[in-house]
């Protein structure tokens, strides 16, 4: 009879989730999705001279607790580009409040970065990627008539996959629910 050669660990299936980029990283430049067109749209330069510090968008079928798909930043090494659809996973959340209300962000890995397979909660970054995160996010709506940042905390994988999870409810019989919704 033949035995395995190694017996895999049981580990916990990680929810896989598509983020469409609306910012690559590294600009100024406030990009936004218009869902009634489908396209791009350049919603505003930042006021501040701070840049986007890895992409961003959105989780594609969610309906995030600002009435906007929940917003996502992705860690990748290289930009993308306005439009690109990545499959990620989370890693955390930065739980912030601005002026409207609920503004959270999911931390995200691209499922097909082997690189990066070993980050699976915040813990596995570097301190300093997690300040300079938290530091755009705190200050990139600096100077904006009426914008600000109320607070923020980061949660761990746990929390983040729930609030997706609500989002995709919230977002069942919108137009925002859409065919990329994974579950």
């Amino acid at each position: 009879m033949d035995q395995p050669a190694f017996i895999r660990p049981t580990i916990q299936p990680s929810l896989h989730f598509d983020v469409t980029i609306e910012i690559p990283k590294g600009t100024k430049n406030k990009y936004e999705m218009d869902h009634h067109t489908g396209r791009i749209r350049l919603d505003r330069t930042l006021f501040t001279s701070t840049q986007y510090p890895n992409d961003y968008g959105f989780i594609e079928g969610t309906l995030g607790q600002d009435g906007d798909p929940l917003d996502a930043m992705v860690l990748i090494p290289e930009p993308t580009f306005p439009g690109a659809l990545v499959e990620c996973r989370a890693i955390g959340m930065f739980r912030m409040t601005d002026e409207m209300g609920g503004d959270d962000k999911v931390l995200c890995i691209p499922v097909a970065d082997q690189r990066q397979n070993q980050i699976k909660e915040l813990t596995d970054l570097p301190n300093l990627t997690l300040l300079e995160i938290e530091h755009f996010f705190s200050v990139y709506k600096d100077l904006e008539p009426g914008k600000s940042v109320e607070g923020a905390v980061w949660v761990g994988h746990s929390e983040a996959e729930m609030e997706i999870r609500a989002s995709w409810e919230r977002a069942r019989g919108t137009s925002y629910a859409n065919e990329f919704t994974r579950e």
